[in-house]
């Protein structure tokens, strides 16, 4: 997406972010025990700090209040602005146009895309020159982010743990007389059982009991990659990938589940605005955020939560928590100012307003979850205790190519949903495409 206009576009935004600037205050900073900083290092001078999301659902409003607002607050110096390049933007795109962020927030889709494009700040000298400390942080969080690299480096710091819960729209269990999801994690099988009473047609309109968000999304009940790290082969041949492609086929053969035009991935749209799915496993960030924007429009569904099912033998835990981290671009020029802002926002004073706005927080601090949602009007009344139902998987680390292969597994899905093709046979073929795909794509590197 090299184009022309996406160049200028940039290029003026760059300019416009560079011009910009906060105000002084020589005597800003952050307490050691907040923020694991010795002292803000701040100079007075104005500073701008231009802010790139690589990846994930992070709105306007979350990034002013998590992010802009309080640095702002504890630094006046330091301004932090969004740089928002048109959508479709990949990062390859966004960092071969000569865009310089300082601040990074990723998740697990772009880390492996940062790392290849070699713009993350290794911030070990930054962790010990601010005396950050470390042991703040979750382990199954720090953990996937100080194995990012392989090499011992530290990429990135977790922000905040997307979990993964059950939304369900209550008027649609209301509506067909089936008691809601309950406060104990279900299995798979459970769940598509449930879903199997609502998925139903009435007054013209297709319900659908549940989307379990095919393989990949199952997957995370496994932490489970595509390729191996070390013989950059599929492991989509694995019994556990069949154990996945089995419970997504139990999913689409539930009767009237494939809809009109072959639709048979349901998704955030559905549950929200059309509201015809009646339970949607996925991550919070992906949920709460738009909900609480489309009630301050006045459109509120009636929805609640329960805790994400998982396998028969995996009761107990959740799906892997992706890590959404902020990072430090190695072409700022305030790389200082830069970690000391990330530093301050794994402060418990930002990290309780992360969690009282509705995101679980990357610190250990287990006040903050029993304040989770407080401040957010969309989770007034909601269960919001089931988020911390079971223990949440480690990510496992994406190959570099991972997100690239993602479309032959959806592939292999669609042609079980439609085709009614086997899961060996499927399977196979995913495998095989994978390796052929994977083999290309580093040759072209």
């Amino acid at each position: 997406m090299k184009k022309p206009i996406f160049l200028t576009t940039l290029g003026f935004m760059i300019a416009v972010l560079s011009a910009c600037a906060g105000q002084s205050d020589p005597g800003a900073s952050v307490p050691a025990s907040e923020a694991g900083a010795k002292d803000a290092g701040a100079s007075g001078e104005p500073v701008t700090l231009k802010f790139y999301n690589s990846s994930g659902t992070f709105t306007n409003t979350e990034f002013k209040t998590f992010i802009a607002e309080p640095v702002h607050k504890r630094f006046p110096n330091i301004t932090v602005e969004r740089i928002e390049p048109p959508t479709g933007t990949t990062p390859e795109d966004f960092f071969t146009s000569g865009a310089d962020p300082d601040l990074i927030y990723s998740s697990s889709t772009t880390h492996s895309k940062l790392i290849a494009l070699g713009v993350l700040q290794d911030l070990r000298d930054y962790i010990k020159k601010y005396n950050f400390d470390e042991s703040r942080i979750k382990p199954f969080l720090y953990n996937y982010a100080k194995g990012l690299s392989g090499k011992g480096e530290v990429l990135a710091i977790p922000f905040n743990s997307n979990q993964h819960i059950l939304y369900y729209n209550k008027d649609i269990f209301d509506k067909f007389g089936v008691p809601y999801p309950s406060d104990q994690q279900m299995t798979w099988e459970q769940a598509i059982e449930l879903g199997q009473k609502l998925t139903r047609t009435e007054n013209g309109v297709s319900y659908v009991g549940i989307d379990a968000e095919g393989p990949i999304g199952l997957a995370k009940s496994l932490a489970l990659p595509i390729i191996d790290l070390k013989t950059n082969k599929s492991v989509l041949n694995s019994p556990d990938w069949v154990r996945v492609f089995n419970i997504a086929k139990l999913n689409y053969d539930i009767p009237g589940y494939v809809g009109k035009g072959d639709k048979y991935v349901y998704g955030r749209d559905d549950f929200m605005k059309e509201r015809n799915l009646a339970m949607r496993p996925t991550w919070l960030a992906n949920m709460v955020g738009p909900l609480e924007e489309l009630r301050q429009q006045g459109l509120e569904v009636n929805w609640d939560i329960a805790p994400v099912p998982t396998f028969s033998d995996h009761l107990g835990q959740t799906r892997e928590a992706q890590v959404h981290t902020l990072s430090v671009s190695n072409k700022s020029k305030h790389k200082d100012e830069a970690f000391q802002a990330i530093a301050y926002i794994l402060s418990d004073e930002v990290q309780r307003t992360l969690s009282r706005n509705g995101r679980v927080p990357a610190i250990v601090n287990p006040q903050l979850e029993e304040e989770f949602g407080a401040d957010i009007p969309v989770l007034k009344g909601k269960k919001v205790q089931n988020v911390f139902v079971g223990q949440p998987l480690q990510e496992h680390n994406f190959h570099q190519f991972e997100v690239d292969v993602q479309k032959y597994v959806n592939d292999a899905a669609k042609s079980i949903a439609i085709d009614k093709v086997d899961v060996n046979t499927a399977l196979r073929k995913a495998s095989e495409e994978v390796d052929k795909a994977v083999e290309r794509l580093q040759k072209n590197q």
